[in-house]
Order: C-alpha cells, then structure tokens, then sequence
C-alpha cells in the first residue's frame, strides 16, 4: 500500500499551475496583442519559445495577435541586392526598390517562418500584411530633423486600422500573423511602418486588454547609463515625461505603449525577449520581468 503522506514529485508543478488560476481567469478570452522583434527573432531557440508561448495563451483562452517587423532580415536581403541601408530620424529610408524587398522580406520570409513555427502545434496561425483587407492604411511620413522635413521614400504613418478580418481569425480560433507593411491612403502603393506603432495602433483598435513588446533589454531603465534599475510600472503621464530623455530605439516602443493605454488597452509592457518564455512569466506571474504601463487614474483617484 502506498504512503498517502509521501510527497509527490510532481507536487511543484501543480503548484504552479495553480498560482497561474488569478491569472488565467482575469486573461480569459481577452485579446493580446505582441509585438515580435529583437533577438527573439534571430535566435532560434527563442524563435521555438516563442511560437510555444503563443500557442500556450492560445490554448489557455486568451486570443494573441501576433505583429513583426524584421530589420536584420531585411538589412540582410539590401545587402543582397546590393541596396544600401540608410536610416534618418531613427526610421530605414525606404526607396521604391527597397520597399519591393521589405515586402517580400516580411510577408514571404519572416512571417512564413513564424507562422511554420505556430503552426507546428495545430492548424492555427494565418498570415497577413496591413495589406490584407485593408487592416492596415497609411500616408506618407515626413519625419522632422532639425525643423526641417526629410524625404525617406515610402515609409507610411498608419491614418486608419480595419480589424475586420483580424477579428474573424480570433471568432474563428485562429492566430493572425502581421506583417507591418500597409495600404496606400492615397496612391496605389504600399508603405513600411514601424512595428513598434503598427501594434500599438492594432491593440487600441482591436481594444486589447494587454500590448506586450519584446526587446533586447531587461524594460525601461530608471536611470541608464548610471543604473540598471528597471522601472517595473508607471502611468501614461509619468512615461509622457521620460519619452525626450529615451534612447532612439525606445522612443517607438514606449510611444506605443503610450498610444495603445491612452486609447482603451488596458496594461502595455515592454519585455525582455532575450528571457525564454518571457511572455509566460509576465502574464501568468505576480513577479512580471519588464516594464508596464498603465492608464492614468481618472481625476480625483488615489494613484
């Protein structure tokens, strides 16, 4: 006869699962849109972990939207083709010929690759650009430097987000897979957008409880280069201040997070993708490991 009083080497897990029960009954059937990038796109083991998490908040009742960008791919694919990349305000000049190959780059490689990845777990992940169904429309964008407005080619600001067919794919249990490159307002032609604002503005549109961002750093810094204390929560107000003192790579990611709680997104987090199955430890957990943004307390609330 067994000892009932034995302990049960699986006991640690089931612990676990439980301490994620708050987690996963607040999380139920709420949209969350993650934005994909950095070194968990380039590294393949965190490429896997990736694509597990996803299907994890996927299966846990959660509906994930997945968008990506791809600069090192991209600037990969110029250097092929023997085009130069060149970068003003921050932002890649984008000419025609380089845009031919941003397309293709991000809508025939990079999100190919991540929907294969999803897609080894169950029919789940689609793909889609900005293109598709008009998701995603955009004007020219004419960065300022200096006072002045400087031309770099097609490279869009998003004037209008249609989650028609994003939203299908949720009502029908599937993953969608974005690719940042959007539908001409006004001229027949596509534009390269920033991933960082392109999930940002599909979190708001689609009212996402959560934006989750991954980078290659452990969240917003208190004070870099001097500490590398991480601020693990602040307001809209509170990272409205900080944004002129960010690096130029934040300054997209954290305008993002700003954007998307300003406009109906409940929490937006910056998170360190380099961390395997980060993701998971910052929605199921209390400890979280990155930065979150939250909404300004409405007028006469205690912080």
């Amino acid at each position: 006869m067994t000892n009932p009083t034995r302990k049960h080497t699986a006991l640690p897990k089931a612990q676990i699962l439980i301490e994620a029960l708050p987690w996963l009954v607040r999380h139920n059937g709420k949209t969350v849109v993650i934005k994909f990038g950095g070194n968990a796109m380039v590294d393949e083991d965190l490429k896997a972990a990736f694509a597990k998490d996803v299907v994890f908040l996927h299966h846990a009742g959660l509906k994930p939207v997945v968008v990506h960008g791809g600069g090192p791919q991209i600037s990969a694919a110029l250097d092929k083709h023997g085009i130069v990349s060149e970068f003003k305000a921050g932002l890649r000049v984008t000419t025609e010929d380089a845009m031919d190959v941003v397309r293709m780059v991000l809508a025939g490689q990079v999100q190919r690759e991540l929907v294969n990845l999803l897609n080894q777990h169950g029919p789940l992940a689609v793909g889609l650009t900005g293109e598709d169904a008009h998701t995603i429309t955009a004007t020219k964008h004419q960065p300022e430097i200096d006072g002045q407005p400087v031309d770099i080619g097609r490279v869009g600001e998003i004037t209008e987000i249609d989650t028609g067919a994003i939203e299908a794919l949720l009502a029908d249990g599937r993953i969608p897979v974005v690719s940042s490159i959007a539908r001409s307002q006004d001229d027949g032609h596509v534009y390269n957008v920033n991933a960082d604002t392109a999930a940002a503005a599909l979190a708001a549109a689609l009212g996402a409880e959560t934006l989750m961002v991954l980078t290659d750093v452990e969240g917003l810094y208190e004070d870099w280069p001097r500490s590398d204390e991480v601020i693990s929560r602040l307001t809209a107000a509170q990272l409205e201040k900080l944004l002129p003192e960010l690096s130029s790579g934040m300054v997209p990611k954290m305008e993002g997070c700003l954007h998307a709680v300003r406009n109906g997104v409940t929490t937006a987090r910056v998170i360190d993708g380099r961390v395997q199955h980060s993701i998971l430890l910052e929605i199921f957990t209390d400890e979280g490991i990155g930065t979150m943004v939250v909404p300004d307390a409405p007028e006469g609330d205690a912080q």
